[in-house]
């Protein structure tokens, strides 16, 4: 007996386009190997942040509960997520900070983004730090270059 194929739903139109280096047939992204702790890139190369997680969802614009639904990556997540890891659980919600897969300009050995880094949200404790921890160390507010 063959086994029953059933026919793939029609893709909206309204799909985010896919980053350039992504186009044309064949190429398969896995999400763990090829995304998850990835370091995420700024259009400049400076180092972003860390993809912790992803948001997918299917062409209805509903949450991927099953694999059998097509289904696409909306939003790049991104947070304060080591104590969960250690712990276990998941952070809430409202602690991740989120990264529009439209902003994604190519997928290699990091995630490279078409936007500045200083803009995003995922680099604000960095730049909190910047700003009040190293800068009050002496010789820190410039550049040893």
């Amino acid at each position: 007996m063959s086994p029953r194929v059933r026919p793939r739903p029609p893709v909206p139109a309204d799909l985010p386009e896919l980053p350039t280096s992504l186009r044309g047939a064949g190429r398969v992204l896995d999400a763990r190997l090829h995304l998850l702790d990835r370091q995420i890139l700024d259009v400049d190369d400076v180092p972003v942040t860390t993809l912790d997680d992803l948001l997918v969802l299917t062409a209805d614009g509903g949450e991927l509960t099953t694999g059998e639904q097509p289904a696409f990556v909306d939003q790049l997540l991104t947070g304060p997520v080591l104590a969960t890891r250690v712990f276990g659980g998941r952070p809430p919600a409202s602690r991740w900070v989120r990264i529009p897969w439209a902003d994604v300009t190519d997928v290699g050995v990091a995630v490279t983004l078409g936007v500045r880094g200083e803009g995003l949200d995922a680099t604000w404790v960095q730049r909190w730090l910047r700003d009040h921890v190293i800068a009050r160390i002496p010789g820190g507010r410039h550049d040893p270059g």
